[in-house]
């Protein structure tokens, strides 16, 4: 039987195969081949390959662009240059470097430091291990004023100021602001005025600044206790607590200002001017007491209960 001739050459042509493609046959691959991703896209290949960095959003021609570039680094030199100046005024009033010392403590030294302060009168060694001219870390020895207990115990006190004008129906963001600021401004006349007293009657003493600013703010202790026993307690706990806490600052304030005001540098075991030393240190022992009674006594109101408010 003949076969036309048109489906003999379709035939033929179906089992015609490409040797070429016969022998690159085999399993296909688990991955696309991209190690020419680079290649393909930079001559826009069959792939286009991967895009360039910093081009997939949409600030990636601004990180590019060398104008933006010097930019950043111009801001980034006058950020440090702000900062050095800033420093170096700081630096003019108070010693950054060594203010750190004065917070270098741990949780061993702020419970010791604390039973101190309320309870002085049985500790015995007053005396300080290391020289004075340097500043330490109160953590090394126990006897060196920090500002950390003097800060967290402002905080404190303004805290229960707040409770104890709430238990008098006197609270508000207003009146604390005017508590905080105004307790702020008493310690600082406080400070300037035994500075002030200091320059009149022309004493020098080891006694820096910060350690005058430990010291006045170790009183912020007894304010909390007489804080917490007027509202314990009411009145006559508040005024006990007060009586107790001034003894304890007095007591505390003497022995140690005594080493650093009172040096024994003669013969006699006295120094020279000794008697105004003491005044001086009197003086601002003294001040304590005056300052705690003033900043809690208007805080100590009876408890005033809350209206409830009528049903019509």
């Amino acid at each position: 039987m003949d076969v036309p001739q048109h489906v003999r050459h379709r035939k033929s042509a179906q089992k015609r195969k490409p040797k070429g493609r016969m022998q690159q046959a085999g399993p296909a691959p688990l991955f696309d081949d991209t190690s020419n991703t680079g290649e393909m896209a930079g001559g826009g290949g069959m792939y286009g390959g991967q895009p360039p960095p910093n081009q997939g959003y949409a600030g990636g021609q601004f990180i590019n662009d060398p104008m933006a570039s010097m930019a950043m680094q111009y801001g980034a030199s006058l950020a440090d240059h702000g900062k050095d100046v800033m420093e170096k005024q700081v630096e003019r009033f108070v010693s950054v470097s060594n203010l750190k010392y004065y917070f270098a403590v741990d949780t061993s030294y702020v419970g010791r430091k604390l039973i101190i302060l309320l309870f002085p009168f049985g500790h015995t060694d007053w005396s300080i291990q290391y020289n004075q001219e340097e500043p330490v870390a109160p953590r090394y020895e126990i006897n060196a004023p920090d500002l950390y207990i003097p800060v967290m115990a402002f905080v404190t006190y303004i805290l229960l100021a707040g409770v104890c004008l709430g238990r008098q129906n006197r609270f508000s963001p207003e009146m604390l602001g005017m508590q905080a600021s105004s307790a702020m401004v008493w310690f600082i006349i406080e400070v300037l005025a035994i500075l002030l007293t200091m320059y009149i009657t022309n004493i020098h003493t080891a006694l820096r600044k910060l350690d005058l600013i430990a010291f006045c703010g170790y009183k912020y202790v007894g304010m909390i206790v007489c804080l917490l026993a007027n509202i314990l307690f009411s009145s006559g706990g508040y005024h006990l607590s007060v009586l107790y806490t001034s003894v304890a600052i007095v007591f505390f304030l003497i022995r140690n200002l005594k080493l650093i005001i009172l040096p024994e540098t003669s013969d006699d075991g006295f120094s020279h001017g000794s008697k105004r030393r003491m005044y001086i240190l009197l003086f601002i022992s003294a001040l304590q007491p005056i300052f705690l009674y003033w900043l809690t006594y208007h805080l100590t109101g009876t408890f005033v209960p809350q209206k409830t408010a009528q049903s019509f």
